[in-house]
């Protein structure tokens, strides 16, 4: 052994004795990570999440330290060895890169361990849709912050550029964001991911209507959200949307919702048999959570009344579900107990005297011609006698 040191303190090459020191270094940093792996598997072999924190950190932190042993080793080489400032500078680089690395693990290790511990997958997951929401969008911001910090770390160890990355940490501030959101739209859907995480307007598993469309928030991401509708579509919407534009959120607070049923039939129709039917088609369904179930008359025509029943369940789905079985129930019903009573359209017909023929517009056709037909002879009487003016005498006789 001092053998081999004598040989590499005289006799070997200059980067004989640095090569030597980083192969121990290394040596020792996987043995000591090796030591620390299997102490912490066993330390957490009951708990499945801190487990989970272990093994996605194992190989990142590994590689960290061995970066941070090869630059304390270099960093105690002789300057004057060959290329020893590029190396150096490398190696710091890449030990950068490497704690750039394993922060994006942690950050993302600790978001899944978060969402483990709390599924939403409940009936009621209010809380737990929360947490989820939050940790996604803080998530996503947290990489990008972790990213630019990195990058003008990283930039700023060359001479040449490090005014870029300055101008990048500089850009990280208050100051740079705030002029983002008013020059660049991605910035301020970025500030809008933020606040969303903050007052949580909308959650992952919300169910929305929005320009006219009903579904749920399938992702947040840092621009935009993505919104299954119920058809198997996708809607993607800008974050910055939900910050100025009005929209519905049915779980805002709690999934559970009410659904009407709308009937139109005919006056006469008794309304409590309606109820009692109402009644029974609820107690026998099993999307009904027996909160409500009613039947109100809401409204008149001229020749109908309506009908509203008023339905509670769990969720929107399943309020969906109910609304159309108890439609369906209740047509049958009347169609079946009252059929007399579905609507029907009134008509008055009273008695008078008929209206005076007016003739029509069309001129009648003309006869065709044929021969005259004979006539009666005509006598010819001598006109009568002309009566005289009065004052004067009789008119004379005719001659």
């Amino acid at each position: 052994m001092n053998g081999l040191l004598d040989y590499l303190r005289n006799q070997a090459p200059p980067w004989a004795w640095t090569g030597f020191a980083a192969a121990v270094a290394l040596l020792v940093v996987l043995l000591v990570m090796r030591i620390f792996r299997l102490a912490a598997t066993r330390a957490t072999s009951h708990h499945s999440v801190l487990g989970l924190i272990v093994r996605r950190t194992e190989v990142p932190l590994t590689f960290v330290v061995s970066m941070i042993a090869l630059n304390v080793v270099l960093q105690a080489a002789p300057n004057d060895l060959t290329a020893i400032g590029p190396v150096r500078h490398g190696i710091g680089v890449t030990l950068i890169a490497a704690m750039t690395i394993f922060l994006l693990r942690c950050v993302r290790v600790a978001g899944e361990a978060i969402v483990a511990m709390n599924p939403y997958d409940a009936a009621d997951n209010l809380r737990a849709r929360s947490l989820l929401t939050q940790t996604k969008v803080l998530t996503r911001t947290l990489y990008g912050v972790i990213l630019l910090i990195g990058t003008s770390i990283a930039l700023m160890t060359f001479p040449g550029v490090r005014q870029v990355g300055a101008s990048l940490l500089a850009s990280a501030g208050i100051a740079g964001l705030a002029v983002g959101l008013a020059a660049k739209p991605v910035l301020g859907n970025m500030l809008a991911g933020l606040q969303i995480a903050l007052t949580q307007p909308i959650r992952i598993d919300d169910v929305l209507v929005l320009e006219g469309e009903w579904g749920r928030v399938e992702e947040i991401n840092g621009t935009y959200v993505v919104v299954a509708i119920w058809d198997q579509r996708r809607l993607v919407v800008p974050l910055q949307y939900f910050i100025e534009k009005p929209f519905q959120n049915w779980t805002r607070k709690t999934s559970q919702i009410l659904g009407t049923v709308m009937l139109w039939v005919d006056y006469r129709l008794p309304v409590d048999p309606v109820r009692a039917e109402v009644t029974r088609l609820c107690e026998q369904d099993k999307d009904w959570d027996g909160r409500v179930g009613i039947v109100q008359v809401t409204d008149t025509s001229n020749s109908t009344m309506q009908l509203r029943v008023l339905l509670s369940s769990e969720n929107s789905g399943r309020n969906f579900d109910l609304r159309c079985r108890v439609r369906e129930g209740l047509i049958a019903f009347i169609a079946r107990e009252y059929p007399l009573y579905l609507p029907h359209l009134r008509a008055e017909i009273m008695k008078g005297e008929a209206p005076e023929a007016v003739p029509s517009p069309i001129p009648e056709p003309h006869a065709p011609e044929s021969s005259p037909t004979p006539t009666a002879p005509q006598t010819h009487e001598p006109p009568p006698a002309p009566i005289a003016a009065s004052g004067t005498g009789a008119a004379p006789a005719p001659n």
